[in-house]
């Protein structure tokens, strides 16, 4: 039996748009703001990449390499429209604890 590696498996996960919900929202639960911003990078790439999520976002490839990467200081708008582009919005919860 050969093993798959954990990105391929995880690409194929996050390819559904439920699972990359649980799956962002792990992300900024447990690693803050920079992992989140990572995590979307994992999805945009699992769910057809920087030009088509550029594209239906109406945001420039370069701009939004540059917002996602670890450098990358995203407007709430662009955030916003990335994650209407792969079928999510942002929400607020309340903090308990």
């Amino acid at each position: 039996m050969k093993l798959r590696k954990f990105d391929d498996y995880l690409a194929e996960k996050i390819g559904d748009t439920e699972y990359a919900v649980a799956y962002l929202e792990a992300a900024i639960e447990d690693g803050g703001v920079e992992e989140f911003l990572y995590a979307i990078q994992k999805v945009v790439a699992a769910q057809g990449g920087v030009q088509k999520v550029a594209e239906e976002s109406k945001h420039g490839r370069e701009s939004l390499y540059k917002s996602l990467s670890k450098q990358g200081n995203p407007r709430i708008k662009t955030l916003d429209d990335v994650l209407h582009a792969l079928g999510m919005r942002i929400s607020v919860a309340r903090v308990t604890g």
